[in-house]
């Protein structure tokens, strides 16, 4: 696979796929840790000469710009400016009037952001002509490809995957970066290796812990995710989020880490609450004494001491799912604790993208006291999960 290293730029129209799917408040952007993560491959492209064309995707709009004005990347083009140090062109469109004008003014060492990709439906397409297509527009506006959106490389996307085939690609810095991390996770392993595993559905989470199976030291469960498992065992969980469709898998699990050695270790106690909100009556239980009547939205304190504990010694761990609604401050205790046990355990630690990046700021981390926070949470557990990342192996062509 070739990096941007290894491409001639200067002078040369270079089209960027980025990952700024950021959070936003109206126009407010309250997380910018993806726009941050991309600023290094841009600066060194600008700083090479070249006139950087940035394409990305912001939510799911349904592909109608007017109705879908709350996903402009505007907002995004103005903090982009302010982290490179120089102004950002904004094109109103991603492959019409406003995008051929905005580009055919670059001069060298300058860069424009085009509007929201996904305001195209061919972007996500499952017809690969019209992907294509719609791949070949952006195409023309540009010489060379480099992707560097890791947190999309999982989808088959016309700028993701498709532009990839039609000009000179390479992957930028945050991609390298991101899979040289993966690597340690899957193939130069250093042990103890501890998964956690949070958030709200254990479904999204299942071929994870089946790869990991056979991989990982221990399993942490956290999270929404963790009262189906304590139902396999057959505990009450009262109204807590739970998936009955996945009971028979999740014992099957259990069965299977017993056999191969693996540890599985789950919460001892639950904040458990009468409604799921913040001023709600809440108590912590024990993990099988959850009531009937209230639903878990936390692990308790006595399950973070646990939980610290067994990472504690460990070389490597990946975490991915908060241990609970930590959106909430009654039921953040979790996710707070389990962030300082990753500090505290001096492993190599990788937090998942997602969810669990936003905890560690919202909860205010400091980032670089983790070994690597990534960007993509949905291509870390595919990637961990042993599927092939078609962004991934279109560059790898």
């Amino acid at each position: 696979m070739k990096t941007i290293d290894d491409l001639e730029v200067s002078g040369k129209r270079v089209l960027v796929r980025a990952d700024l799917n950021v959070p936003l408040d109206g126009t407010r952007i309250t997380d910018d840790g993806r726009i941050r993560a991309s600023v290094p491959t841009l600066k060194a492209l600008l700083e090479r000469g070249a006139k950087v064309i940035v394409t990305a995707h912001l939510g799911r709009p349904k592909g109608d710009p007017e109705g879908d004005r709350k996903y402009s990347l505007a907002p995004v083009a103005v903090r982009l400016g302010e982290l490179l140090g120089k102004p950002v062109a904004f094109a109103a469109d991603t492959v019409g009037e406003s995008a051929a004008a905005t580009v055919a003014a670059l001069k060298d060492g300058e860069i424009a952001l085009l509007e929201n990709v996904r305001f195209n439906p061919a972007e996500t397409s499952k017809d690969s002509v019209a992907r294509g297509r719609f791949a070949d527009q952006l195409a023309q506006l540009a010489d060379l490809f480099v992707s560097d959106g890791f947190g999309a490389v999982h989808r088959r996307h016309a700028s993701v995957y498709d532009v990839a085939e039609d000009l000179p690609n390479a992957a930028g810095y945050l991609i390298t970066k991101e899979l040289d991390v993966l690597k340690r996770l899957t193939e130069d392993v250093e042990r103890p290796y501890a998964v956690v595993l949070g958030g709200s559905k254990v479904s999204d989470k299942l071929g994870v812990i089946d790869n990991l199976l056979d991989k990982a030291d221990r399993i942490l469960i956290g999270g929404g995710m963790v009262f189906t498992f304590l139902k396999a065992q057959g505990h009450e969980v009262g109204k807590s989020l739970l998936e009955e469709d996945q009971l028979e898998t999740v014992a099957g699990y259990l069965e299977r880490a017993k056999d191969s050695g693996v540890e599985i270790v789950l919460p001892v106690d639950i904040v458990a609450a009468s409604a799921f909100a913040a001023d709600a009556e809440h108590e912590v239980v024990a993990a099988d004494a959850i009531p009937a009547d209230r639903m878990g939205l936390d692990i308790g304190p006595e399950s973070g001491k646990l939980f610290a504990a067994k990472l504690a010694g460990t070389k490597t761990v990946f975490w991915n799912g908060p241990m609970g609604v930590f959106e909430m401050e009654p039921y953040a205790g979790g996710t707070r604790a389990l962030a300082q046990a990753l500090i505290d355990s001096g492993a190599f630690t990788v937090v998942g993208g997602g969810d669990s990046a936003a905890a560690v700021r919202t909860l205010g981390f400091d980032e670089a006291a983790f070994g690597h926070i990534s960007t993509g949470g949905g291509a870390s557990l595919e990637y961990l999960e042993g599927k092939a990342l078609p962004g991934i192996t279109v560059l790898e062509g």
